[in-house]
């Protein structure tokens, strides 16, 4: 009797953080009598479409064509035409999809792709047999576009900040519905693709890719989700930080002598919850309690995709993992000297940011870096920075039932230390499924995977026990980090960090991890071989993978001479679609 290959289900939050949001759906992921298991030492991309690069990879992002994000790239020099940084999947490598699609998978995308605009570089084209894709990197939650009021608006901040420009298959969506909702909606289209797969379809097993946009910005989520949140944020973001904390410790995820990283702020970005006006504290809560409710009807949209295979008898052969796709978001934008003026006035005269209307289509707002620096504590910092807070995150897996075990007869809701990282998710399903990664694809040569496969550690007795921090990568293992200039050097207990200016010294730091999770206590003089040793590996990746250069290396103005793929990728979305496209723009964007 031949063995049934396993489905996969890969479910990606956008720049979640911890919380004591209700998530009972993620939350029975880890229950789950198959095996439930967390990983506490689980490493991403600090930035969401390097990570993404990477999951769907199995290889570092500065090899895929997304060594930084596009819209970073948009406004470096330095980076603009370096390999590895076209801002889409190139050909350098081979993408999961393709493999499982090749190797008998049915294969599914709903949700956001930000791996690249234009159709010769959308789901369907790496691999997916069903896609519905939001290709840029965010997007209003309701498809909401004010009426400007020239066709030079928006600002750049908003071309590529606001559209919900959509493809499935091959072909842009004209028309969104008009109750569409990302979350809900991308849910809804899971569903459509897994139950109307014709009979052929369901033989096969199915690899499903549901990456939400939420709870990225805008701030935006269905009243009734907010509501549930009321006042709980009310003492603002530093008290939030203390409970969480002590609900850490409380559910032993971290040691309870962890020292917490202080909070870091800039010039500009948001003050203490003491010195704020009355109307600021209301304002800022009532933003975080959009988030809350965004994470919230998240949950529930999970909630339906799993309903759906307990009731087909798919669950408990599909392996399910949740993750979030870098740190939470701490961007301030009113602190940035570049872009606030264009930022803050096209939101004052086309949004409505009143207290009552925070959470709504038509309202623009973020949550900033106090908050974000609550959900990643103890850890340092959040997205954008190659600390613990912004590449260390969330993962839940839940696998599929073993041959010969019955649900029940496994430990579930366990913990795992083990230092893993998600380009080892790609090396994984492909052990799983029986298939190996080729060194050429369609004629071409392909990079190798970086990642190793997890299988033997699930197989193991350390899957169900918390283990060894080095059950999957061994102590010897180096796994290096860059996105925006920020960059980082994990090996073993040690790691060195570079925080560029004004968050940090930028200049190497060298921290034990096991020791100082929070990356409180530079060793770097205590320990100067090992500080240099690690440096050395850092130089190593840097060159192996084509890292450009550490901020303070160098400079990040706009060069208006520069005509490549970044420089009119807003004005292109803008038009994509739209019939009275200017003759000149038809031909510079190739519409």
């Amino acid at each position: 009797m031949v063995e049934q290959r396993p489905n996969y289900l890969i479910i990606v939050a956008d720049d979640l953080g911890g919380s004591e949001i209700q998530t009972p759906n993620i939350d029975s992921l880890a229950s789950d009598p198959a095996g439930g298991l967390k990983f506490t030492s689980f490493h991403v991309a600090a930035a969401c479409s390097p990570t993404r690069a990477m999951l769907m990879t199995g290889t570092d992002h500065h090899i895929t064509g997304l060594g930084q994000l596009s819209e970073f790239v948009r406004n470096s020099p330095a980076h603009q035409g370096k390999p590895g940084h076209e801002g889409y999947l190139n050909d350098r490598v081979v993408a999961l999809p393709e493999l499982l699609r090749d190797g008998g998978y049915h294969t599914i995308v709903s949700g956001k792709w930000h791996l690249g605009l234009k159709p010769e570089y959308s789901p369907q084209a790496r691999g997916f047999d069903k896609s519905f894709a939001l290709l840029p990197g965010c997007a209003n939650h309701y498809g909401y576009e004010p009426p400007y009021d020239s066709i030079d608006e928006p600002p750049r901040f908003f071309e590529t900040a606001v559209r919900a420009l959509h493809m499935e298959g091959t072909e842009y969506v004209d028309q969104l519905p008009e109750d569409f909702y990302s979350s809900d909606f991308y849910a809804t289209k899971m569903l459509q693709y897994l139950e109307e797969r014709s009979f052929e379809e369901k033989e096969k097993p199915f690899f499903a890719y549901l990456p939400f946009s939420a709870p990225h910005w805008p701030l935006q989520a269905p009243k009734e989700s907010m509501d549930k949140y009321r006042g709980m944020y009310a003492d603002g973001p530093e008290a939030l930080r203390l409970r969480r904390l002590e609900r850490l410790k409380e559910l032993g995820l971290v040691d309870h002598n962890v020292v917490p990283h202080e909070i870091v702020t800039a010039p500009g970005e948001p003050r203490e919850w003491k010195t704020m006006t009355d109307d600021e504290r209301a304002k800022s809560a009532r933003s975080m309690e959009a988030y809350a409710g965004m994470v919230d009807r998240m949950d529930e949209n999970i909630g339906r995709v799993l309903h759906y295979l307990r009731t087909t008898g798919e669950y408990d052969n599909t392996y399910i993992f949740f993750m979030s796709d870098n740190g939470a978001e701490g961007a301030s934008y009113e602190a940035s000297d570049v872009i606030r003026e264009d930022v803050l006035g096209h939101i004052a005269k086309y949004y409505n940011n009143e207290l009552d209307n925070i959470g709504r289509r038509d309202s623009f707002v973020w949550y900033g870096n106090r908050w974000a620096q609550a959900a990643t504590a103890p850890s340092r910092l959040y997205k954008m920075f190659s600390t613990q807070g912004g590449c260390r995150v969330p993962l839940i897996l839940k696998p599929a039932l073993r041959p010969g075990r019955q649900a029940g007869s496994e430990k579930s809701d366990l913990v795992t230390d083990a230092f893993c990282t998600v380009m080892d998710i790609v090396p994984t399903l492909l052990q799983l499924s029986g298939l190996e990664h080729p060194a050429a694809y369609r004629g071409r040569p392909v990079a190798p995977i970086r990642g190793k496969s997890w299988k033997a550690f699930l197989d193991a007795s350390a899957a169900i026990k918390r283990g060894s921090p080095f059950d999957i990568h061994g102590e010897d293992h180096a796994t290096g980090f860059e996105v925006a200039g920020s960059g980082a050097l994990r090996r073993g207990r040690f790691k060195i960090t570079y925080v560029p200016k004004p968050h940090g010294p930028q200049r190497w730091e060298l921290f034990d991890i096991f020791e100082d999770p929070g990356e409180t206590d530079d060793i770097g003089k205590s320990h100067p071989e090992v500080f240099e040793e690690l440096l050395a590996l850092w130089t190593q990746y840097r060159e192996d993978v084509g890292v450009v250069g550490l901020r303070g290396e160098y400079g990040n103005g706009a060069d208006d001479a520069v005509k490549d793929e970044f420089e009119d990728t807003g004005k292109w979305m803008r038009f994509i679609g739209k019939k009275d496209v200017p003759e000149t723009v038809r031909k510079q964007m190739k519409v």
